[in-house]
């Protein structure tokens, strides 16, 4: 619990004045998260709540420099002397090795490993299934919705076309986990 509100402060001082859709859309992939702490340890649940709060700070302003939001997110946690497991988990939400190679970024994310556990599965189901405005949305939906929001031609709508299989299986796989839990997610 105290790296989620570490997370919630260092998200809300990035995002609430310049970005407050931005903060609002972390607060509900947090809220959203918090459907899954029983599959998770305690500590592994209050990771995974810090990540959805500061998964897209990257997109400051003052914190933007190369254009990828999930690498500039994750090299301010480094600066700030997050957890090493926190900065991994936002340089590679929702895919964004994807993105990253589009833009000639690839190797630098590569700073960061890529966990592939049940744990980043459900950080990209979150943001996967939240809208900008903090709402329950399907996958579909919000495929739709950012590829709507960036326009065709943009880096990002080209990139949520490749991510496609791979963001839905994390959805898929986490709401398998979810049901087998008996956990009502929707």
């Amino acid at each position: 619990m105290r790296l989620t509100m570490w997370a919630s402060e260092l998200a809300s001082e990035c995002l609430s004045r310049p970005l407050p859709r931005r903060l609002t859309h972390v607060l509900g992939v947090r809220e959203r998260l918090s459907q899954t702490k029983d599959l998770f340890s305690a500590d592994e649940a209050d990771l995974l709540a810090a990540a959805g709060l500061v998964h897209d700070i990257g997109y400051a302003e003052r914190l933007a420099v190369t254009g990828l939001h999930a690498l500039d997110g994750a090299r301010y946690l480094r600066e700030v002397e997050a957890p090493e497991r926190l900065c991994a988990l936002v340089a590679h939400h929702s895919a964004a090795y994807l993105e990253a190679g589009l833009r000639g970024l690839g190797d630098e994310l590569a700073e960061w490993a890529d966990e592939r556990t049940p744990l980043r599965d459900a950080l990209w189901w979150a943001d996967m299934t939240t809208s900008p405005d903090g709402e329950v949305v399907t996958f579909e939906e919000r495929a739709a919705e950012i590829q709507q929001r960036y326009g065709p031609d943009d880096v990002v709508s080209t990139f949520i076309q490749l991510a496609r299989p791979e963001l839905a299986g994390a959805v898929e796989r986490t709401e398998a986990r979810l049901r087998a839990a008996g956990i009502d997610y929707v």
